[in-house]
């Protein structure tokens, strides 16, 4: 894929993982609700690579919290999806090589939520424990509802992201 194309996808891939972030909120917990923009995340993670689909998550979440709340939060946000798209990236692309489908599915499964724990219950919250001096068991326990969300958006995106790997492919010309 030439790189004026993977820009082109990686920018509108970040503004429709806003646009679904900020138009699409389906309520889970409290003030928690799933973040159908994590939808966008994994198939940029799956089709197009580590790095487009870490710059949605962290870009995209950055994006969405000035436009929603400034930067309070972004900070843990940022954080946790950098991590998050890091690893799941790696593992989508190593996953791939795997002839057994159930195989990719549960060592895709068992990275999202190792990754979700680092980068939201772990790293999210340390980096709010210090901007806002709360105590660290304080933060990860409201961070538990963002954690439960973010690992099912993920989850649940797993078999969008195989089904629309080939379909994405061919219409990019993008060799496999």
């Amino acid at each position: 894929m030439s790189k004026l194309k993977w820009i082109c996808v990686t920018g509108i891939s970040t503004a429709l993982f806003v646009v679904l972030t900020m138009c699409l909120q389906v309520p889970v917990f409290e003030n928690y609700y799933l973040c159908l923009g994590y939808v966008i995340m994994a198939v940029c993670l799956y089709s197009f690579g580590v790095f487009s689909g870490t710059f949605v998550g962290v870009a995209g979440v950055i994006l969405y919290c000035l436009l929603t709340s400034g930067l309070r939060g972004m900070p843990g946000w940022a954080i946790g999806n950098l991590v998050i798209g890091i690893i799941v990236g790696l593992t989508f692309k190593l996953t791939k090589k795997l002839k057994k489908n159930w195989l990719r599915a549960v060592v895709n499964f068992i990275a999202i939520a190792l990754s979700t724990a680092l980068g939201i219950l772990i790293l999210k919250s340390l980096t709010e424990c210090i901007l806002y001096g709360q105590p660290m068991l304080v933060r990860m326990g409201k961070n538990v509802f963002a954690f439960v969300a973010d690992v099912f958006m993920l989850e649940f995106s797993l078999p969008i992201c195989m089904s629309m790997d080939k379909i994405i492919r061919k219409s990019l010309n993008i060799a496999s």
